[in-house]
């Protein structure tokens, strides 16, 4: 196993544990800022048309296997959603994005990932992040800074940002292609067995499958060949004991360039 030059993370259940998405919640919110609702439409019927509008575009609500690997950004989404109802919003798209996000989602570092992004920075292993995500690139980046503020990611993708979601290879192509790295030199580590193990693996990267935060939730299995954990810190151990074994073939290979050989037994 070669030891990364680069892993990158996914976003949600990987980073962080996220607590259950409450969209009703964000509109509720986002309506009171609206200034103009002059057909009295009420959340739970916005909300009700936001349900619709994802599964007709594949994102939620689907089988893996159904679900659109081509993105739409949030600001185009919540801009038709509330043009449809004729309602007036006069703060610009990234604020009425940021009222929904704050209260409708919840989330907290998973369990010992900081310690875990500190040890690679100790080993100089580089870090980034990939995210199917409709919010913007800028929303990711914060709220990464909100519940990770200690570590500095070398880039952070954002789906909405390049148009194609993992799976698609498109995307781990253009991590690639930022990261100046082959995939070969390149860990990804994820919770969902689809988009994040088999999509990396397809792509040539070396995947892991984190299953800390949601393993009573999973019901795919990889079909790609992965290393998996339930914690950070089997993964610090797997690097320690790829780095002694590097570090070991190394001396063996050096200046001196000693040999094992087999010797015959002389004791007859």
């Amino acid at each position: 196993m070669n030891i990364p030059k680069m892993i990158i993370f996914d976003y949600g259940q990987t980073l962080v544990t996220e607590k259950p998405f409450d969209g009703l919640k964000g509109t509720k919110d986002v309506l009171s800022r609206a200034t103009d609702n002059t057909c009295t439409v009420s959340a739970e019927e916005i909300q009700a048309l936001a349900n619709e509008l994802n599964k007709e575009i594949g994102r939620y609500g689907v089988d893996f296997e159904k679900q659109n690997m081509l993105e739409i950004h949030n600001h185009v989404f919540q801009r038709y959603l509330y043009e449809y109802f004729d309602i007036e919003l006069t703060k610009s798209p990234e604020e009425v994005e940021r009222i929904f996000e704050n209260a409708a989602s919840v989330a907290e570092p998973t369990n010992n990932i900081e310690e875990f992004l500190k040890f690679l920075e100790n080993e100089n292993i580089r870090t980034s992040v990939i995210s199917n995500i409709s919010f913007s690139g800028d929303m990711l980046k914060s709220r990464i800074n909100r519940y990770i503020p200690s570590h500095k990611f070398e880039f952070i993708i954002a789906s909405s940002e390049y148009g194609f979601r993992k799976p698609h290879r498109r995307i781990f192509e253009i991590a690639l292609r930022k990261a100046k790295l082959d995939a070969n030199d390149v860990w990804y580590c994820g919770d969902n067995a689809v988009f994040d193990v088999d999509g990396a693996a397809a792509c040539g990267l070396h995947s892991v499958w984190y299953k800390g935060a949601i393993e009573k939730s999973n019901k795919c299995m990889p079909k790609k060949k992965c290393l998996q954990i339930m914690d950070w810190n089997e993964l610090i151990d797997i690097i320690k004991r790829s780095v002694e074994v590097s570090d070991c073939t190394s001396y063996l290979r050096g200046p001196y360039n000693f040999q094992v050989q087999a010797t015959e037994n002389t004791n007859k």
